[in-house]
């Protein structure tokens, strides 16, 4: 596989605060990478310098191209995704107005897999059933399926997703399941922090876990769960 989003000795700051130390991550072309660690450990920092929300220095490289320093906006057109955690919709606007919205034209290689409404009402039925309803009077599962799906309609080959199933019910935490799994039988890599093991483990081919700002282990989802020392040390609330 070809490497496509490369962390090469990132270092990422709030002010003064510096929350990355020297971060070295790679997802491939069509893999679904977790980024795994307790809470406060900078998972969702590393997403944020990926697309350009908060100062980092070292290099971030898509398609081999650096795109450290580059403006969020810019990022996105070259074709990466970003689902925030905090299920940000547009409220006062509807279902369908949101979707509409994460339509963006696309600079460079053209995607592999090109999104429609439909396809976003046939991955989730029920945003259909609300598409004329007004997103801020949605239920947190619907405005993070919103959120995914917003996101999939600029037709990105890679999405950035932090914490898709914080909060949710089991049924809805088992449909975002799904939907990763689809992206990666579509081709499209996903870079996931996500607390859930069940669901990391699931879908993902590699993961990566943070401590204290810095990478302490890289690995398939099998060699993760066979170091019970790592999982304890790290993992374990």
């Amino acid at each position: 596989m070809s490497e496509l989003l490369a962390f090469k000795d990132v270092h990422a700051f709030y002010g003064k605060s510096h929350v990355l130390f020297g971060v070295d991550m790679v997802v491939n072309e069509g893999e679904i990478v977790s980024l795994l660690g307790r809470n406060g450990t900078g998972r969702s920092t590393a997403l944020k310098a990926a697309m350009g929300l908060v100062a980092a220095t070292g290099s971030i490289e898509f398609r081999r191209e650096t795109i450290t320093g580059l403006r969020a906006f810019e990022i996105a057109r070259r074709g990466i995704g970003y689902v925030p955690e905090g299920r940000d919709v547009f409220p006062a606007l509807t279902v369908e107005q949101n979707l509409i919205l994460g339509e963006k034209k696309r600079r460079g290689v053209p995607s592999k897999a090109q999104w429609s409404l439909d396809d976003m009402y046939n991955f989730f039925p029920h945003l259909k059933e609300r598409r004329h309803t007004s997103a801020g009077v949605l239920s947190g599962g619907e405005q993070q399926m919103l959120t995914l799906c917003r996101t999939l309609m600029g037709n990105p080959d890679m999405i950035l997703i932090d914490e898709p199933t914080e909060g949710l019910a089991p049924r809805i935490v088992d449909l975002v399941g799904e939907y990763l799994i689809e992206l990666r039988n579509k081709g499209i890599s996903v870079l996931l922090v996500e607390q859930k093991l069940s669901i990391a483990m699931k879908v993902s081919q590699r993961v990566y876990v943070m401590g204290h700002g810095s990478i302490v282990f890289e690995g398939t989802p099998t060699e993760l769960l066979a170091n019970a020392t790592l999982c304890k040390q790290w993992l374990e609330v």
